[in-house]
């Protein structure tokens, strides 16, 4: 690597603006199980919002809500009004988050705030950040010899959630406008250094009504990966277009959730109250002619609504929720890796007329 590059070590975690945060952590703990690590609010001496720090394995999320409407504390007011809840940064662990900041913006990258300091007892570290599709942005975190629960200003706060094996983030979904997908594709390839991974055509990713296009970009070693999706023309409107409606604008669509055993993992969540995608029970008796053998018993995907891909490295298990959010935007993934590195082309068809269903009982598939 040369000095002019952006060394992304991994994504530290997701930060979700919500319009209470008290009660997006106790969903996110009894729902998802994840389990509260550390808490910034009145009390650490942050005056102008909440935030609870989330983790389970090594997927970590925070959820912020601001305490007023003006000051620092009106642009996530603006965003949870425009948006409702939704993602509002990835950030990026780097070596060094100014140079990475620099390096970002010298290559066109729009700011959204420059480098900063952040200290407290247990060390230093520094953030910056810049803009990306809508309102979302990257901020660039470099830890430094902070050593203390999560970033400086946040306080130890240790509540377990009702941990369901989740162990890693895998994937973030960006919707963006038609026509933005090649944009943005350009984007991460000029400023963050990643290419191409796979591509997804309207051929690969439609039903009867609706078709979407798709771009996955990843880093060399495939830790980071971004599809970024734009939607085709057909006779109604696609998934992509409802989400853009309601969010009001580009943004991410869903997070991918690593688990080593979806079945426990699916049987928690369901416990927890999750509500999951079905697809028909015809698509399981396609499946075994289709992927072959695998460890999995076909009855128990069929009971839990999994379903499976492979490619020529392996197999792969997944599963979508519904959306966490009244307006139909956000919804997480669950996927099990054995081998495969793709994002389950061969579920596109059944998983896109199950997203339809649901469109049409929203009255939104027009």
């Amino acid at each position: 690597m040369g000095d002019q590059d952006i060394r992304i070590k991994r994504v530290h975690h997701v930060e979700f603006y919500v319009g209470n945060a008290k009660q997006a952590e106790f969903f996110y703990r009894q729902a998802f199980g994840f389990a509260r690590v550390a808490y910034a609010g009145l009390e650490t001496g942050s005056r102008d919002r909440a935030s609870y720090a989330l983790r389970q394995g090594k997927a970590t999320f925070v959820v912020t809500s601001p305490y007023g409407v003006d000051g620092e504390s009106a642009p996530i007011g603006e965003h949870i009004r425009k948006h409702g809840d939704g993602v509002r940064d990835i950030a990026l662990e780097v070596d060094d988050a100014e140079k990475a900041f620099d390096i970002a913006v010298a290559r066109g990258a729009e700011p959204a705030y420059a480098p900063k300091e952040l200290r407290d007892e247990h060390g230093t570290a520094k953030r910056a950040a810049v803009k990306v599709y809508g309102d979302t942005i990257h901020s660039f975190l470099s830890l430094g010899d902070y050593r203390g629960p999560f970033l400086p200003g946040y306080a130890t706060a240790s509540v377990p959630g009702r941990d369901a094996g989740l162990a890693a983030l895998d994937h973030y979904v960006a919707n963006v406008h038609l026509g933005e997908m090649a944009k943005w594709e350009e984007w991460y390839t000029r400023v963050l250094g990643l290419r191409r991974f796979m591509t997804f055509e309207d051929a690969d990713i439609s039903t009867e009504f609706t078709a979407l296009n798709s771009v996955v970009m990843a880093n060399d070693s495939r830790s980071l990966k971004f599809p970024i999706n734009e939607p085709a023309p057909g006779r109604r409107k696609s998934q992509v277009e409802e989400y853009n409606d309601f969010y009001r604008s580009p943004g991410v669509q869903h997070i991918a959730l690593l688990t080593g055993d979806i079945l426990a993992t699916v049987r928690r969540l369901r416990d927890n109250g999750v509500n999951f995608l079905r697809v028909p029970d015809a698509y399981y008796e396609a499946l075994p002619a289709r992927i072959g053998n695998i460890a999995e018993a076909l009855p128990a995907l069929k009971e839990l609504g999994i379903l499976a891909d492979k490619d020529e490295d392996g197999y792969l298990l997944q599963i979508f929720t519904q959306p966490l959010e009244d307006r139909p935007t956000l919804f997480l993934e669950i996927i099990q890796r054995k081998g495969c590195q793709g994002f389950g082309k061969g579920n596109f068809k059944a998983l896109f007329e199950a997203i339809e269903r649901e469109q049409d009982r929203r009255g939104n598939l027009v």
